[in-house]
C-alpha cells in the first residue's frame, strides 16, 4: 500500500468513528509536554493511534498517541496528541502521516506545536514563539518520491509557509491576553542528540531562533496540501553556547507542561478568533 491509499484508508476509518468532518475544523498537532492543551478540548472523542490503521506510533515519553475530536471556544478541532519523530527510524513521509490525515480530511487550518530550544539570546525559557519561518536541516522531505497530485504540485513554492493571518491572529489575541510571545525562525535537525555549543553558534548563524526535532517536515506536507500554517515553539531551555548548560530530555518536559497553559490560552483564542 502507497502512502496515498494508506492516507485515505486511515482518513476513512476516522469518517467512520466520528461521522463526517465539519467544515471550519481546525487542526492541531501537539508536541511533547502540552497536555494542557488537549485538556482544554471540550466534548472530547479520542481514537488511538494503534486504531487507525496504518498510522505509526510513537514510544517517546511525553507524547500521547490518540486523536482528539471536539470543540475548542465552540470550533470543531482534530488534535493528533503526539507524533512521530525521524530519530525513532521513520521517513519523513511516514512521520507525516498524520498532517496528510488532517489533508484529507479537509481541516481549514492547521495549529502545530513543539517544543524547542531558544537559539536567540534574547528569548527566554518557559516562553512561546510563533514560527514566521523555518529551515529543515533534518536532511529529508516529505515530498521525496512519487508526487500526488491530488495533494499538490511536484515542486511547490516555499516562499510563504506559514500564513500571515493566522500569525496576525495570535499576535493580536496575545496582545489582547498580555500575553508576550516572541516571533522567529525554527530549525529542525534530524535528533536525537541535542546540539553542541559548535552546532548551536552555527545554527545561529544559519538565523535561527530556535531549534527542534520535528515540525518543519510537517510544515512542508501541509503548504503542500494548500493548508494555512500557524506554529507555535514551547521555549524549554536556552541555548547559550559560551555557558551551555546539561539539558535532559526530562528537563524539557517539565518546562513545557509549566508553559502548556498559556499555549493553551492562546491556541483557544485563536481557534475563537475567526474562520481562517
Amino acid at each position: 500500500m502507497n502512502h496515498l491509499e494508506t492516507v485515505r484508508h486511515s482518513a476513512s476509518y476516522i469518517r467512520e468513528k466520528l461521522g463526517n468532518i465539519q467544515a471550519g475544523t481546525l487542526g492541531l498537532v501537539l508536541g511533547s509536554g502540552l497536555g494542557a492543551v488537549r485538556q482544554k478540548i471540550a466534548h472530547p472523542v479520542d481514537i488511538p493511534y494503534a486504531d487507525i490503521p496504518g498510522l505509526p506510533q510513537s514510544g517517546v515519553l511525553g507524547h500521547a498517541g490518540f486523536l482528539r475530536s471536539g470543540t475548542l471556544a465552540g470550533r470543531p478541532v482534530l488534535a493528533f496528541c503526539g507524533r512521530v519523530h525521524l530519530y525513532e527510524g521513520f521517513t519523513a513521509a511516514e512521520a507525516c502521516l498524520p498532517i496528510r490525515v488532517l489533508g484529507e480530511l479537509g481541516v481549514s487550518a492547521l495549529v502545530l506545536t513543539n517544543a524547542a530550544g531558544a537559539l536567540n539570546p534574547q528569548f527566554d525559557a518557559g516562553s512561546l514563539m510563533l514560527i514566521t519561518d523555518h529551515i529543515n536541516l533534518s536532511g529529508q522531505s516529505p515530498l521525496t518520491g512519487p508526487n500526488h497530485e491530488s495533494w499538490g504540485p511536484r515542486f511547490p513554492d516555499m516562499s510563504r509557509v506559514w500564513c500571515p493571518g493566522l500569525l496576525a491572529l495570535a499576535r493580536a489575541k496575545a496582545l489582547e491576553m498580555g500575553l508576550a510571545v516572541e516571533r522567529g525562525v525554527y530549525i529542525q535537525v534530524a535528533g536525537p542528540n541535542l546540539e553542541t555549543p559548535a552546532e548551536t553558534r552555527a545554527y545561529r548563524q544559519f538565523g535561527a531562533d530556535a531549534i527542534g526535532m520535528s515540525t518543519a517536515i510537517e510544515a512542508i506536507a501541509a503548504h503542500h496540501m494548500g493548508i494555512p500554517l500557524l506554529g507555535i515553539s514551547c521555549l524549554t531551555n536556552k541555548n547559550l553556547p559560551d555557558c551551555m548548560d546539561a539539558t535532559t530530555h526530562e528537563d524539557v518536559l517539565r518546562m513545557a507542561d509549566k508553559a502548556s497553559a498559556d499555549m493553551a490560552r492562546l491556541i483557544e483564542a485563536v481557534a475563537a478568533g475567526g474562520p481562517v
